[in-house]
């Protein structure tokens, strides 16, 4: 997968993002600041003017690695609260785990994942089962290495991926929240998706598609 994917899959996750944006900040004024979706569709929206101006400025296409670093940079410095440091910090070792291949294979893409999710749960400090966004982010990176390893084809892999990180996001429904600000609630946070989870199946969803439409 080149640059014009990884681009493709930046464009695609603003979109549903911005989409779902009220759906977001509709599960986070369940358990959390009610900003959820807000913050993170201004985020994304800054992130598609910095890629504008980075392509303009730039003499050669940015590799896949930069497009991330540079999504994860903008997530950090426009997204308020945990989400910009979370999602930024994933992005960002992502970034760093290709590096300045022009083309990404399977392997290198399912170790960039788990480059995120590692950044994600050093931050955060969350393990799968505290309702957070790695209840999604770790069942995901697992199945998409599972069917890389077994020599899948990137639309079945990254399908995997994707169904994985919906199904983690729905998991998420009956757990107490043992992180952030949902665990304020104690209890009370039973019964309700958490809107980081639901977010990364969005984001990564959005590479599934991407990566489909650029095939």
């Amino acid at each position: 997968m080149d640059a014009a994917v990884f681009r493709a899959w930046i464009v695609s996750a603003a979109a549903v993002v911005e989409a779902n944006r009220d759906h977001l900040t509709q599960l986070d004024a369940a358990i959390g600041d009610a900003d959820h979706g807000t913050n993170l569709a201004r985020g994304f929206t800054a992130v598609l003017g910095a890629l504008d101006a980075a392509g303009v400025s730039a003499a050669e296409p940015m590799v896949p690695g930069a497009i991330l670093t540079l999504t994860g940079n903008t997530l950090i410095s426009k997204v308020g609260g945990a989400s910009g440091p979370l999602y930024g910090t994933a992005f960002r070792r992502a970034g760093k785990a290709l590096g300045d291949a022009a083309d990404v294979e399977l392997p290198a893409l399912a170790a960039a994942l788990e480059a995120a999710l590692a950044g994600v749960q050093q931050l955060g400090a969350a393990r799968e089962g505290d309702k957070t966004m790695v209840d999604a982010l770790a069942p995901a990176t697992r199945a998409f290495g599972k069917a890389v390893a077994e020599g899948a084809s990137a639309t079945d892999a990254l399908g995997a991926l994707a169904e994985a990180a919906e199904a983690g996001a729905q998991a998420t429904i009956p757990m107490q929240a043992l992180k952030g600000r949902a665990s304020y609630l104690g209890p009370r946070s039973v019964g309700h998706e958490d809107p980081g989870a639901v977010s990364t199946a969005l984001i990564l969803g959005a590479l599934r598609d991407a990566a489909r439409a650029g095939r």
